[in-house]
């Protein structure tokens, strides 16, 4: 008898042990294990290295950390000094930073503007006149501007309350980028519609850019959140002044070049962004080669209008240009370049590029790796 109660016993807690184990598997799989740097020590590095940059060193290592961990990217040494090198070079760590001769840009643009709506400057002026919300004419406050997100929120008022200023704006306020990154208003606003926004939004997400805390989040999810096929941090840099993929894009045009003998700006614009219905000058080199790729018109514009998104790499046309073109210059070809672009803004004063803007954050993201990395190794 005391055989059979031991046996009863082996076998009830054996039972108990497979249903454990199956409830178990049941239930939901471990969490995986976090990359790059916790919480606390994200920001005790960053805010070490931003110690004498700025006065409020906490404060930007909290917002940085919390951008990266919303849009889950990692907060690695790399990552964590991408958005550092960024907000270097786009305003020395101020969220809203001053614009040198900002009213004579802002006087311009009206200017032009009203040139385009073909309102008479005379009208614009008297219009301008009239008391805004804060109690000043609107006149005042362009002239005493310093900051973008002074000018917005006068555009704002203006195309609010002034009737004319609907008519020569269009309802589309003339300030687009602003923030600690200088990231486009647009870029966010649709970054916001497709992923819920973090915060509380204060009026808007066009306000929220100017924030300290927006400005990081969306220039952060500009910057890092999306796949791209680089091997070097440059050519993010370079698709932050230039768009997504632009670098990618330069390089599939620096290949499309040589294999088709044809010149190509190395712009990462691939199709034609007019109205009409030309083809531009890399979709023309492009169907220039259609029957030696053995590639259909439609097939070669389906592929091209791949530039904005990823997955270019994966078209035949991608492939079976490099496969061409390294065929017949008998080396391996870069499939990322630096865009060569001209940057237009009426805030430089001087000539500038993609690649001065590239090349300088990158030295910068240099600088902040090493000192990063050294305070992490402890």
């Amino acid at each position: 008898m005391t055989f059979n109660r031991a046996s009863n016993s082996t076998h009830t807690i054996g039972l108990l042990s497979l249903m454990a184990a199956l409830a178990g598997c049941a239930g939901p799989p471990p969490a995986s294990k976090p990359e790059g740097l916790g919480p606390t020590a994200a920001r005790r590095v960053v805010t070490a290295v931003l110690q004498d940059k700025t006065t409020s060193a906490e404060g930007w290592a909290v917002d940085i950390h919390a951008a990266l961990a919303t849009l889950e990217v990692p907060s690695t040494v790399e990552n964590l000094c991408a958005v550092m090198a960024v907000i270097e070079q786009e305003s020395g760590y101020q969220a809203d930073p001053a614009v040198p001769g900002l009213p004579a840009i802002a006087w311009k643009e009206i200017e032009r503007r009203a040139d385009q709506a073909g309102v008479p400057m005379l009208a614009v002026r008297a219009a301008l006149s009239v008391e805004s919300p804060n109690g000043r004419s609107f006149s005042e406050r362009l002239n005493a501007v310093k900051t973008e997100r002074q000018l917005s929120e006068i555009f704002e008022d203006f195309i609010g309350m002034v009737p004319l200023g609907q008519r020569f704006l269009a309802n589309s306020n003339p300030v687009r980028t602003g923030g600690p990154m200088q990231v486009s208003i647009a870029f966010a606003q649709a970054h916001a519609e497709k992923r819920r926004y973090p915060y509380a939004v204060d009026g808007s997400i066009r306000h929220e850019v100017f924030t300290r805390r927006g400005g990081i989040y969306f220039g952060a999810a500009h910057l890092l959140d999306y796949e791209a096929p680089y091997d070097r941090p440059i050519y993010r840099f370079a698709d932050f002044n230039a768009g997504r993929f632009a670098s990618r894009n330069a390089g599939f045009q620096s290949a499309l070049a040589l294999a088709s003998g044809l010149p190509l700006a190395l712009d990462g614009d691939l199709v034609s962004r007019s109205d009409t219905a030309r083809a531009g000058e890399t979709e023309r080199a492009a169907l220039s080669l259609a029957n030696r790729l053995k590639l259909s018109d439609g097939e070669v514009r389906r592929d091209l209008e791949m530039g904005d998104a990823p997955g270019l790499e994966k078209t035949a046309l991608y492939q079976r240009v490099f496969a061409y073109a390294e065929e017949l210059d008998a080396r391996k070809l870069p499939r990322a370049v630096v865009p060569r672009i001209h940057l237009k803004s009426p805030k430089f004063t001087r000539k500038l590029t993609t690649q001065w803007f590239a090349t300088r954050v990158d030295e910068r993201y240099g600088r902040c790796v090493d000192r990063l990395g050294a305070l992490v190794r402890g």
